[in-house]
């Protein structure tokens, strides 16, 4: 019995049972793989127009800013309802579209190419690792939750800071960072999913997918400084 409570005040709540549990964990995983699609879609688009390239960097900044969490808003609004998929959906091709200036610049490169996919591949790694990670800790990871939030928040600023900045060592020093931080994010919100804290697969898939992207695309900035060829 007690692996079904959670004590919170003077309560106690109803955890969900393993198999509710595991249906929101196969939601998840099947919704992520699908946002992957309008995310290469936007991408492409973007790379094709060349949309994103007309924008300067700071009008790039308040684009993304003000769509990015206009459009989480309206998920975290329409989680429960028929709507939330296609919002979900629509948000990650927004954020495929915002890729495009990094992937663009990427495929100018004489290896381009092989670098994006070794970012994919890279990623892909991580998140399998993490994945797998969250299967087998059993030790509760609530703490983590608040110094990686902090550590979230930090990059945040730092990153609009280089905007202005446009510092190559402060771009590389962020880049790692984060994708040690949105790697352990991805293992305490999976790891959130498994033990029953979160139940709504939309709120999940929104906050690995995030993790995903943020890794993808640190890992393609570095690709693309260490490894790049010109010719």
């Amino acid at each position: 019995m007690s692996d079904l409570f959670h004590t919170h005040g003077f309560g106690a709540v109803a955890m969900p049972s393993v198999a509710e549990r595991n249906r929101v964990l196969r939601n998840t995983y099947w919704l992520l793989a699908l946002s992957m699609i309008p995310t290469v879609l936007g991408a492409w688009i973007g790379v094709s127009t060349g949309l994103t390239r007309l924008m300067s960097p700071m009008v790039g900044l308040v684009v993304f800013m003000a769509g990015a969490f206009g459009f989480m808003f309206a998920i975290e609004k329409t989680k429960n309802s028929a709507a939330g998929v296609p919002v979900l959906l629509a948000f990650t091709f927004f954020m495929g579209l915002m890729l495009s200036r990094l992937v663009g610049s990427v495929l100018g490169l004489a290896n381009g190419a092989s670098l994006i996919m070794m970012a994919f591949a890279g990623t892909g790694t991580i998140f399998l690792g993490m994945a797998t990670l969250s299967s087998v800790i059993k030790r509760d990871l609530g703490s983590m939750g608040k110094f990686l939030f902090i550590g979230m928040i930090m990059l945040l600023v730092a990153g609009i800071a280089n905007v202005f900045l446009q510092s190559s060592a402060l771009m590389i020093t962020l880049s790692v960072l984060a994708i040690g931080i949105f790697s352990a994010f991805i293992l305490y919100d999976l790891k959130r999913v498994q033990d029953g804290e979160e139940t709504n697969y939309i709120t999940a898939t929104l906050s690995v997918y995030l993790s995903i992207y943020n890794v993808f695309q640190s890992l393609l900035s570095l690709l693309g400084i260490f490894g790049g060829r010109d010719d």
